[in-house]
């Protein structure tokens, strides 16, 4: 199973998120949720860099993908690419967990 934990600012905008697990060669329909969270939290993180212009904190690797941001500045207009960006990975998650049951992905929110 897939386990995303999110944590979120007092303005609820997601600080940091924490996808760990692996389907493996498991049950039809695993492989298949863990590719597309982790092509929602690569494609977030290339376009934290990409369109952001940041460089966040991350680690990705068999089984793990993290990510962690700052919301430190002045450009109001990049603080909303970074907050819907990171946002993104969150809701992609969420529509995952609600299409194929919690059973395959969970997602959590940290305050």
């Amino acid at each position: 199973m897939l386990t995303a934990r999110f944590k979120l600012d007092p303005e609820d905008r997601v600080v940091s998120f924490h996808l760990e697990g692996h389907a493996g060669d498991a049950v039809k329909g695993e492989n298949i949720i863990c590719a597309a969270a982790s092509a929602i939290a690569q494609t977030a993180i290339g376009s934290l860099q990409d369109i952001a212009r940041i460089e966040p904190d991350y680690q990705a690797e068999d089984g793990l993908i993290c990510c962690r941001v700052s919301y430190d500045g002045d450009d109001q207009y990049q603080l909303i690419q970074i907050a819907s960006l990171m946002g993104s990975v969150r809701i992609g998650c969420m529509q995952l967990e609600d299409s194929y049951g919690s059973h395959y992905i969970t997602c959590i929110d940290e305050s």
